[in-house]
């Protein structure tokens, strides 16, 4: 996936587009990760300030829901579902494979910057478990043959 660069006025932007809309604090984090990827630490106090919210209430929120990133993602994201249904169709099995076929835990991104490993807590694919989204496409019935096919299509 391809994200805009971090800059200060993008973001001032962005924030101000969206100061007067309902559930602006969680509008704001969502923009800003679509458009640069992750949650950058300088945009809190500009979220605060446009709110009139202290930092803390701006980092609780942030810091609250697991899918805002405070670090730059990889090119490709890998969202494992972990969810109970998923589990039990083989996806610790699977979770145990991919930590071990890219050397990284859930949460961290492979040292050549190409895949991002997140956990997902439901993809609403619970018929077709286990699951994963790569990017933004959703794949179910996964089997570590898929699996190790959508990781040589995000290392590529």
């Amino acid at each position: 996936m391809q994200y805009e660069p971090w800059e200060t006025a993008r973001a001032s932007e962005i924030i101000a587009g969206l100061t007067h809309k309902d559930g602006a604090t969680l509008l704001m984090l969502q923009a800003l990760q679509k458009a640069f990827g992750y949650v950058p630490q300088d945009a809190e106090p500009m979220i605060a300030q446009a709110l009139n919210l202290s930092r803390a209430e701006i980092h609780g929120v942030l810091t609250f829901y697991p899918d805002f990133r405070r670090e730059p993602p990889g090119r490709h994201v890998l969202k494992l579902c972990r969810a109970e249904a998923c589990q039990a169709a083989g996806g610790d099995a699977l979770a145990a494979h991919v930590e071990t076929r890219l050397g990284v835990t859930f949460g961290a991104t492979t040292a050549d910057g190409a895949v991002t490993l997140e956990p997902a807590y439901c993809l609403g694919l619970c018929a077709t478990a286990p699951s994963a989204m790569i990017n933004e496409r959703v794949v179910g019935r996964l089997d570590a043959g898929k699996l190790d096919a959508l990781l040589a299509e995000a290392q590529r």
